[in-house]
């Protein structure tokens, strides 16, 4: 009987074990325990690989950037390359800051991190870096997985990834600034400064007895011996142009406020103090003393220009005259500022401007040249210099000295040939280049004017007048300005508007007063279509002067920065 029920019995447990399925938790659970095991050892071990890839990724970026840093030594090389290529700095600065910044992390390595790629590349003004590493990570549970697979190939890992940075280099940039010293820019800086040089301008009194306010008139040749009246003194002068050494015509009308030896003194008047020219009037009733425009050790009075500053031992009581350089500020009692103060001011302000550390980089970045004109460009005035700190700042000051009084025959005389000067320009500017390289400087050309363009010229010196004294505006853009710019000249204009004049005298010298006025609303139109797109300024103040030609140097910088 027992024999017969245990076969029974055996197929009865069978089946219940088959049937109880709480024993298939654990025979599941035994069977995925491993995989379960080798996969959060995987991951533990991805994500300390991951962690030290963005230590070694940190460093990597870090010698990218510091390597094409403005006070890397590779970055230093760089500017003083003149043409493209690898800079050789860059291997070293970059493996040297890359492995510095590994450092911490070289004890969780196989062997030290490999850089596949260290260099800095120099293309035009950009800088640039690449950097591309690879390592090699020990693992801790992926080799359980290699006994699994009965491979070898889980005992590391390798890490790697690059990095890139670029920066600007400066850009050796060349300063060609244009300035027109032609008689309207004679004109004193402010009303205020013209209602003074009107009160005291002995000038064309004639003609404008309220005062001629321009300081820009010709000092005619001295006439020997100077005629005089039946009280055996000096007539009146006249700011006429008679010619050398010949008398007074018979229809001679005086037209100076007083006796000045036929010369005009509206200039030499501005540069001086103007209470010490009070009181030497106040000391003779008003009229200029003989001695102050005639050489008194002759015989015969002879003019003497040179003589406005001489002092006298008969009259110990009259003030010294002496002149002033450059007249920075208006409003002073040592002289009365003109426009072209104001400009000689503005300029050798931007001149301390571009050389400071915000601005110039890197020694010798800008070169600046100062090129006056009036019927023809003085190209050699003050040629263009990276020293902004020496003689080209006492050009800048003394500009005012250049006005037009009909003795210079660098810059010529009589009227302002805008298109003259720019064509001297052009063919001046030879080479245009991308800046990326002392020997490869870009151009900017600062036009600093009132915009007028008069035909006239007057020979130099005492010459004759030949051409039209009718204002009028730049008569062939295309031919000049637009041929300058094709050639990757900017030209940036500061324009200084042109006063009307008041009163208008008809009568004077063909009515030119009229002409002038007249042509005032076309000059700006005129400029414009000459400067290069968004750098047309206008300046109504000295201060304006000053502040806009800073700007138009931060603008330039700035967009040759732009369009590297």
């Amino acid at each position: 009987m027992p024999e017969s029920r245990m076969p029974n019995r055996s197929t009865a447990l069978m089946s219940r074990f088959w049937r109880d399925r709480r024993g298939n938790v654990a025979v599941i659970f035994a069977f995925s325990l491993l995989p379960l095991l080798a996969a959060v050892g995987c991951a533990t071990d991805y994500t300390e690989a991951t962690r030290i890839r963005a230590k070694l990724q940190a460093a990597a970026d870090s010698a990218a950037i510091a390597s094409v840093s403005r006070n890397s030594a590779t970055y230093l090389q760089a500017i003083n390359m003149t043409s493209n290529g690898t800079v050789s700095n860059g291997v070293t600065e970059i493996t040297s800051i890359f492995n510095g910044n590994a450092a911490n992390v070289l004890s969780l390595l196989q062997g030290s991190p490999t850089l596949k790629t260290a260099t800095v590349t120099k293309t035009g003004s950009n800088l640039t870096s690449l950097v591309q590493f690879s390592a090699t990570v020990p693992t801790t549970f992926l080799p359980v997985l290699g006994v699994l697979t009965g491979s070898n190939s889980w005992q590391t890992l390798t890490v790697g990834g690059s990095s890139t940075a670029t920066s600007s280099l400066p850009k050796y940039i060349d300063f060609y600034l244009m300035l027109d010293v032609s008689g309207s820019m004679g004109l004193p800086s402010t009303s205020a400064e013209a209602v003074r040089m009107q009160s005291i301008n002995p000038d064309n009194y004639i003609q404008y007895p309220t005062g001629c306010t321009i300081a820009c008139h010709f000092a005619q040749p001295p006439l020997s011996p100077l005629p005089k009246n039946s009280g055996n003194q000096l007539s009146k002068s006249a700011c006429i142009d008679p010619k050398a050494n010949q008398p007074y015509p018979q229809n001679y009308t005086q037209t100076q406020k007083y006796a000045t030896g036929n010369y005009c003194l509206g200039y030499e008047i501005s540069r001086i103090s103007q209470s010490a020219y009070a009181q030497l009037l106040a000391n003779h009733s008003g009229q200029l003393p003989l001695y102050k425009y005639t050489d008194a050790t002759s015989s015969s009075p002879v003019a003497q220009p040179t003589a406005f500053y001489s002092t006298s031992a008969s009259f110990p009581n009259d003030p010294v005259l002496t002149p002033v350089s450059a007249c920075p500020t208006a409003g002073t009692d040592a002289c009365i500022q003109l426009r072209l103060d104001a400009v000689g001011y503005a300029v050798g302000q931007l001149l301390t401007f571009a050389t400071s550390p915000s601005y110039e980089l890197i020694p010798n970045e800008f070169r600046v040249g100062l090129y006056p004109y009036i019927t023809s460009m003085y190209s050699t005035y003050s040629p263009l210099t990276t020293n902004l700190t020496g003689s080209i700042t006492t050009a800048a000051n003394n500009l005012a000295q250049l006005l037009d009084t009909n003795t210079n025959s660098s810059l010529g005389s009589g009227g302002t040939n805008q298109d003259a000067a720019l064509s001297t320009m052009n063919g001046l500017i030879t080479n245009v280049g991308d800046g990326s390289a002392s020997n490869n400087t870009l151009p900017y050309v600062f036009i600093i004017t009132d915009g007028a363009v008069t035909p006239q010229t007057k020979g130099v010196p005492f010459g004759s007048w030949s051409g039209s004294n009718h204002d009028t505006v730049i008569a062939n853009p295309d031919t000049n300005c637009t041929a300058m710019k094709n050639k990757g000249i900017k030209i940036a204009i500061l324009y200084i508007p042109f006063q009307p004049i008041n009163p208008v005298n008809a009568s004077f010298a063909g009515d030119e007063d009229d002409y002038a006025n007249n042509n005032i609303p076309n000059i700006p139109a005129s400029l414009q279509a000459c400067a290069s797109n968004n750098f047309f300024y206008t300046a109504n103040t000295p201060q304006d002067i000053t502040k806009l030609l800073q700007t138009m140097f931060q603008q330039a910088l700035t967009e040759a920065h732009v369009t590297n």
